[in-house]
């Protein structure tokens, strides 16, 4: 885990799971106006169960290759799958199709009893690599960014692989003492989850319609645009940011 160079200027953002909601991931970043100087951190699960999975890859391959911000891909636990389901390196690829992975093939035009070798030569190879090079962590300043959380138990060295794509209650529902605030996805909530100084959670489950949801760390707002629209609404959210120290510097 390497931590971000400290910042001079420009914005920290964190965008929570998406999972296929392309229409309102163009809404949220339209309203973001990402400049050079800023980073966003997308926690993951971008495939799977919404509706057009390849038109949300094809954005953030897009924003990646624009350089019009610096931008950090993390790895999802439904990412995760569908490499295992392609023979790549992967956990759970029995479970794919169960959990929203024929949605996925179907927006590549593929056929469900496609799979492994067949079904990766038939996918395009940007696409492939996108999610063949998705981070599992990053670090910045007092912030640690991971899809599912972290194990409570253990330091953050010794943090599995396992604990990062698919843990729940056990993270979700205690504190910790690892000195960093966890902001992570994939647990849906109806609201953003704020557990201070221990975790920000950030999937508000748009897939389910609910609304997609994205923190300015640095303007202290929360952004989010709900299921089937394109308007994003701001919410001050400098209150519950307050207990997170550190956060002016080193981001």
């Amino acid at each position: 885990m390497q931590d971000a160079p400290t910042r001079s200027s420009g914005r920290l953002l964190a965008v929570g799971d998406i999972h296929g909601c392309a229409e309102e991931l163009r809404a949220l970043l339209e309203a973001i106006a990402p400049a050079s100087d800023d980073t966003i951190v997308f926690l993951g699960d971008y495939v799977d169960r919404g509706p057009s999975p390849r038109a949300v890859i094809a954005q953030l391959i897009a924003l990646r290759d624009s350089r019009r911000c610096r931008t950090v891909f993390l790895r999802g636990n439904h990412e995760d799958m569908f490499l295992a389901f392609l023979g790549e390196a992967g956990r759970h690829g029995e479970a794919f199709l169960f959990n929203g992975g024929r949605v996925t093939l179907a927006s590549y035009g593929l056929p469900p009893l496609l799979r492994g070798e067949e079904a990766r030569a038939q996918l395009p190879a940007a696409h492939l690599d996108f999610v063949r090079g998705l981070e599992l962590r990053h670090a910045a300043g007092p912030l640690l960014f991971v899809h599912a959380g972290i194990s409570p138990l253990r330091g953050l060295l010794d943090q599995q692989e396992e604990d990062l794509l698919w843990i729940r209650d056990e993270f979700v529902r205690n504190p910790h003492s690892l000195g960093v605030t966890v902001v992570f996805g994939h647990t849906p909530q109806r609201e953003v989850l704020w557990h201070m100084p221990f975790k920000i959670g950030l999937d508000t489950g748009c897939v389910y319609g609910n609304k997609l949801s994205c923190l300015d760390f640095t303007s202290k707002l929360l952004l989010q645009v709900g299921r089937d629209s394109r308007r994003v609404k701001q919410h001050d959210v400098s209150e519950q940011l307050s207990r997170l120290k550190g956060l002016d510097r080193g981001v």
